[in-house]
C-alpha cells in the first residue's frame, strides 16, 4: 500500500507539472516562481515567505531566491506591515494577474483529469479519507 502511494505521489507530481508548464515556458518562469504566485494568489491568508516555506515545502532558498526573481520581474511586491520590520509581506502586482489566471486554469485542467470517471459519492468519500489521512499525519508530526 504505501509503494502504491509513493506512485500515486510521484504520478500527480509529473501530470500537475504537464499542465502547469505552458505557463511557465510562456512567461519564462521557474515552476518555484510559478509555485509562489498561485499559492499567494490561492491563499492570501498566508503572505510571507515563512509561509510558503511551511505550507508548500518548498526549501526556503529556493523560496529566497524565486521572491527575489519574482519581485525584479515586477509580479511581486515586498512589504512591511504595521510597524513590524522583521515580517515582510508578500503582494501580488497586477502584472501576475495573467498569469495566476492561466496557471489557475492548469491547476482546474490538472483536477478535472484526475477526477474524471468518479461520481459526486466517491469523491466525497475520498475527500473524508484524504482528510482523515492528513489529520493522521499532523497529529503524529
Amino acid at each position: 500500500m504505501l509503494e502504491q502511494l509513493w506512485n500515486y505521489k510521484s504520478a500527480c507530481e509529473k501530470a500537475y507539472g504537464k499542465s502547469i508548464e505552458p505557463v511557465c515556458e510562456s512567461y519564462h518562469l521557474s515552476r518555484t516562481e510559478l509555485d509562489i504566485l498561485l499559492f499567494l494568489a490561492n491563499n492570501p491568508q498566508f503572505d510571507t515567505a515563512t509561509d510558503v516555506v511551511e505550507k508548500r515545502g518548498i526549501s526556503k532558498s529556493h523560496v529566497s531566491e524565486s521572491v527575489k526573481s519574482l519581485e525584479e520581474k515586477g509580479y511581486l511586491m515586498r512589504s512591511h506591515q504595521n510597524n513590524n520590520r522583521r515580517t515582510i509581506h508578500l503582494t501580488l502586482c497586477p502584472k501576475a494577474d495573467e498569469i495566476v489566471s492561466m496557471g489557475r486554469q492548469g491547476q482546474i485542467r490538472f483536477a478535472e483529469t484526475m477526477m474524471q470517471g468518479f461520481s459526486p459519492e466517491e469523491l466525497q468519500t475520498m475527500r473524508e479519507f484524504v482528510e482523515r489521512m492528513a489529520r493522521n499525519v499532523e497529529n503524529d508530526g
